[in-house]
């Protein structure tokens, strides 16, 4: 698609686009640096991608700016998160005892997640007589007005995989519903694929975690800032057959993210910033919001919906996010704080 007119931004603010990754109930830490990105006056909010977790952090905080604004997206934001904890007030995944007494966010100790662990790699979603449905799917329904999002002045771009093809769809403002979001968070072990228009879908993650190409051919802003949950990186070989199928999912999941990355890196090099055809590419910026906590979190806590958890990691969201308006924030606008050329290094 060819990009549009360029926005005008209001005097003295940046223009950016958002790309926030998946990661269940880690999602919560989004939250946070986007609570906080919502009160920084000078940026505004071109588009936003995002996957799982992500993409639903993106379609509540467009449905809340719709209604009042950065103020109303927050508000909209915390609603969610607070729904999302009391839906899960009776789920048997739950932290054992142990854990509780301890101050360890993870449910390995948990009966219910270890009965469903063993569960998922004996049996599928389709071999049990009944599928409850994603209590997700009412949340969604009554917090986002999907119809207001059409209409929206920020794009929104969220990606589920096809299960037919392997290749991700990205459903844009037009085209979201309840099932569209829960498509891109739809783990096949966990639950049947999510049909929409006759066709399957499993978690965005699988092919877009998240979709950077269209932040860069149906955008303009030259700044896109990365929300990471998914850790890149972790010291030493996983052991368990826990870890490594952690560490498994980590890699997949991060995959597509950085051969997009790459090709933003090879496009920049590329093009001429003198060129109007090519100047958008030539100046592409990319910066990356992360914390380590993530990394220590166990793989079984992205399915805590502990309100004491998600508002941990809110905070820890909101505290990364103030440390990188404070160390790079100046930059935005300017110069890229990611180095991406370094994956030039890796072909």
């Amino acid at each position: 698609m060819a990009r549009t007119a360029k926005p005008v931004a209001a005097q003295g603010r940046v223009l950016i686009d958002l790309a926030l990754q998946g990661g269940g109930s880690h999602g919560a830490f989004t939250w946070g640096v986007l609570d906080r990105l919502l009160q920084e006056d000078r940026f505004e909010i071109e588009a936003i991608s995002g996957t799982s977790a992500g993409a639903m952090n993106a379609a509540v905080l467009v449905d809340g700016f719709q209604r009042g604004g950065p103020e109303g997206a927050r508000e909209r934001l915390e609603m969610f998160w607070r729904r999302v904890s009391a839906g899960a007030a009776l789920s048997p995944f739950r932290r054992g005892p142990v854990d509780v007494l301890l101050n360890r966010w993870s449910l390995d100790h948990s009966p219910g997640y270890v009965a469903m662990d063993v569960m998922s790699r004996l049996f599928s979603p389709y071999d049990v007589p009944f599928a409850p449905p994603n209590p997700l799917q009412e949340i969604l329904a009554e917090v986002i007005d999907f119809e207001a999002l059409v209409a929206a002045p920020i794009k929104l771009f969220i990606t589920a995989t096809n299960v037919r093809t392997g290749r991700g769809r990205v459903f844009r403002n037009a085209d979201l519903s309840p099932e569209a979001l829960l498509a891109s968070a739809c783990l096949p072990t966990m639950f049947q694929a999510v049909e929409i228009d006759g066709e399957a879908y499993w978690d965005g993650g699988f092919s877009g975690n998240p979709t950077m190409t269209p932040l860069m051919e149906e955008c303009v802003s030259d700044d896109t800032i990365i929300v990471g949950i998914n850790p890149v990186e972790r010291a030493g070989t996983p052991r368990s057959a826990r870890d490594i199928l952690n560490r498994l999912n980590e890699v997949s999941f991060n995959a597509v993210l950085l051969k997009e990355l790459r090709m933003i890196a090879l496009l920049r090099k590329v093009s001429d910033p003198g060129n109007a055809e090519t100047a958008h590419w030539a100046n592409m910026r990319v910066h990356l919001v992360r914390s380590d906590l993530l990394t220590d979190l166990g793989a079984s806590s992205k399915l805590n919906a502990e309100w004491d958890f998600l508002t941990m990691l809110r905070d820890e969201g909101r505290r990364a996010a103030e440390q990188f308006l404070v160390a790079k924030g100046a930059d935005v606008g300017t110069r890229s704080t990611l180095d991406i050329d370094q994956l030039l290094a890796g072909r």
